[in-house]
């Protein structure tokens, strides 16, 4: 038996450990890898309060919370027409400095929809018992 080839994937929303859409995930054959962060160049926003957008930023960027799997190939083109319109597969830059596939968005898709960056990724904007961004660190 081949083994099957995997592509690494940075999710940063609801195909996520338990949110909404990760059985769909588990369903292609997506494995889990390990959670990390983005290099700090991102934005992020809540698209309707249903799932979150990021984006590659020239100014003004944060380290966005993520998790990479492990999904086979011959899963991505699936993976890809089950995602709501506007984001797609771009490469992601890790804190690390190494760069991934990972979802990202186009523009137009979070123009006029709320940036929730401050709070450094959509699980703790969607656990924030609030909708003000947390105070900064100092």
């Amino acid at each position: 038996m081949m083994p099957t080839e995997t592509v690494c994937l940075a999710v940063n929303g609801t195909l996520m450990r338990g949110l909404a859409l990760n059985a769909n995930f588990l369903a292609l054959g997506a494995t889990f890898a390990a959670e990390t962060v983005t290099a700090p160049i991102y934005r992020l926003w809540s698209i309707e309060e249903g799932y979150p957008a990021m984006q590659r930023v020239s100014q003004g960027g944060a380290a966005i919370a993520l998790e990479l799997w492990q999904l086979p190939v011959a899963s991505l083109a699936t993976l890809l027409e089950q995602e709501p319109p506007g984001l797609c597969v771009g490469k992601v830059h890790l804190a690390n400095g190494e760069a991934v596939l990972g979802i990202v968005a186009e523009a137009i898709t979070c123009e006029g929809q709320l940036d929730i960056t401050p709070w450094g990724g959509w699980r703790a904007y969607i656990d924030a018992p609030a909708l003000s961004p947390p105070a900064p660190s100092r």
